[in-house]
């Protein structure tokens, strides 16, 4: 399943039967193939998680099978006009969804707004977090933090237990996990969590704004990791 890097927390993953595209913000997309149908996921309404204007960006590109899913915090006068060639559906945490392409997708709950995917197709299995991830901030209260820390625990435990129970414990073969340096001295407390409690081939992390040399501060902090954390891949 190759995986290219569109901007900030936006990645395409291309399997033999469709692509899946993944809260599209800003940046330039590949050549596609026009007959292959596109899953379009948003995790949520944040501006630099879910751009509308990626419908028209796919269909200028000749796209002939879109599909849209979107976390339910999305406006509904944000969704596409639904036409022969492009259908939504709607989404919400903690459920089950059956997709096109033989795909099945799992919500989590984010720590901020809308829904964490896991998506199960036939060649693997892929994560992405949306803005699920330990927000913790040097401005806020202890209190805040310690919640903020037990949620995000909590939703990545979940989806320790569905690995187990449903993937056999198999690997997820890519994950994209949020690495933000403005949360200075707490910005690795997400994935290192995740690392910990999920088996995974490869991660990309993402939302580093524009700041790559993040991935690479955290890989001298954690060299048992440089076979899995991505890098130069942006």
């Amino acid at each position: 399943m190759p995986v290219t890097y569109i901007g900030h927390s936006g990645f395409l993953v291309e399997t033999t039967a469709c692509y899946y595209l993944f809260d599209y913000y800003t940046g330039n997309l590949p050549a596609l193939k026009t007959a292959k149908p596109i899953l379009v996921f948003a995790s949520h309404a944040h501006q630099d998680h879910y751009n509308p204007e990626i419908f028209d960006i796919l269909s200028t590109m000749g796209m002939q099978q879109i599909k849209a899913v979107l976390a339910k915090d999305i406006p509904t006068k944000r969704y596409p006009l639904e036409t022969e060639y492009l259908t939504y559906q709607q989404v919400t945490f903690h459920q089950t969804y059956e997709l096109p392409c033989d795909t099945t997708i799992y919500t989590l709950l984010s720590t901020d707004k809308g829904v964490a995917f896991l998506l199960q197709c036939p060649e693997g299995t892929i994560y992405h977090a949306g803005d699920l991830n330990d927000w913790v901030w040097s401005g806020e209260s202890e209190q805040y933090n310690r919640q903020m820390t037990g949620s995000y625990r909590h939703e990545i435990d979940l989806l320790q237990k569905y690995q187990q129970n449903f993937l056999s414990g198999k690997p997820i073969d890519h994950a994209f996990i949020p690495l933000d340096p403005r949360q200075e001295t707490d910005y690795a407390n997400g994935i290192l969590y995740f690392l910990k409690k999920i088996t995974v081939s490869q991660v990309y992390p993402m939302h580093f704004w524009d700041k790559p040399n993040i991935i690479e501060q955290f890989l001298q902090e954690h060299p048992e990791y440089t076979e899995i954390v991505q890098n130069n891949f942006f």
